[in-house]
């Protein structure tokens, strides 16, 4: 595995944020005042009006801080990260590079990883919060409200795509030809990457979880989730077996028992989180080792609750500053795949 110090990280993420504002920054000059105001953006938990442009901006949850960012503006207040830090660490490295990106060297972060901090998120004063990736409930996003127009997911809570993600913030910053300019921009740098691994290419792949504790269940991810719709991008695809058994099941991951796992045969290649050891357990487990992309070694482990297991959710940023190290891992395990 290709090992990513912080400071690695955040050169490249900055280099390559660069290019995003760039992007988006043409967007801005011939589009500056495409958007019409009172805007009104629809989601899933109601109908945001937004009167005027937002000048300050929160955003709040996963991924969600990397659009303003990638944008070239700098929020006021962003969800401190709850997945692939260290204990001295409230911000993942390409969010960092981002507010390094805009000048700000010391952004203000509410600790909501256990409960949203509405007098923080309050204290900011934002004309608008983004929660385009999130988890809102009802109860929470008029609470929320309250402070500021919220604007959240557009269909199912933890399902927003990378692309909505971008298009749904950017749209209530009042810069939706700028967001859909990082996507393209984004989409361009994905393929010309992906494209030198044609190892992966038509690869049938998909994500799991397993509890090292009991191995005779395992969650997998369904297209709904970022992590697995992340990997078409990449140049694979999704198995049938997955979608059968998720049976059509609205849900971003589903549980498969051990007893159903020789229904995985058409999985070419596994990603997973955990460490060195969690390949040769998988092999050692009669059950598991009857999925052929286990026994083969086809797998991908992706080391838990570090910077590229964060990027495996894929944000604004966290795409350019990691995607060589991901693509990198996958075709090592889709080189085994039979």
């Amino acid at each position: 595995m290709m090992k990513w110090s912080s400071s690695k990280l955040l050169s490249v993420a900055l280099a390559l944020l660069l290019t995003l504002t760039t992007a988006g920054g043409a967007a801005l000059a011939a589009d500056a005042s495409a958007a019409t105001y009172p805007l009104t953006i629809p989601h899933a938990l109601g109908e945001t009006v937004l009167q005027a442009k937002p000048e300050r901006v929160v955003a709040i949850s996963w991924g969600n801080p990397d659009v303003p960012l990638a944008l070239g503006i700098a929020p006021v207040g962003v969800s401190k990260a709850n997945y692939g830090i260290g204990a001295e660490e409230s911000l993942l490295p390409w969010t960092l590079a981002g507010f390094a990106a805009v000048g700000v060297d010391a952004p203000t972060v509410f600790d909501d990883v256990d409960g949203l901090d509405y007098e923080a998120i309050n204290d900011a004063q934002p004309d608008v919060i983004l929660a385009a990736y999130s988890g809102l409930t009802q109860e929470e996003y008029d609470k929320l409200s309250d402070i500021a127009p919220v604007v959240a997911y557009p269909g199912m809570p933890w399902q927003t795509g990378w692309r909505e993600q971008i298009v749904l913030n950017a749209t209530a910053m009042g810069m939706q030809a700028e967001g859909e300019a990082v996507v393209a921009e984004l989409e361009t740098y994905i393929a010309a990457r992906a494209a030198q691994y044609p190892a992966l290419a038509g690869k049938r792949a998909a994500f799991f979880w397993f509890s090292p504790d009991d191995l005779g269940n395992t969650y997998i991810y369904t297209l709904s989730d970022p992590r697995a719709a992340y990997l078409l991008d990449l140049g694979m695809t999704f198995p049938e077996s997955v979608n059968i058994l998720a049976g059509g099941e609205n849900t971003f991951a589903i549980q498969v028992s051990a007893e159903n796992f020789d229904q995985l045969s058409d999985v070419d290649v596994i990603l997973t989180y955990g460490d060195a050891g969690t390949l040769a357990a998988l092999q050692a487990d009669p059950l598991a080792s009857a999925i052929p992309a286990i026994r083969n070694g086809a797998v991908a482990v992706i080391q838990n609750n570090s910077y590229l297991a964060a990027s495996c959710t894929p944000s604004a940023l966290s795409i350019p500053a990691t995607l060589d190290a991901y693509l990198a891992l996958i075709a090592e395990a889709a080189e085994k795949a039979q």
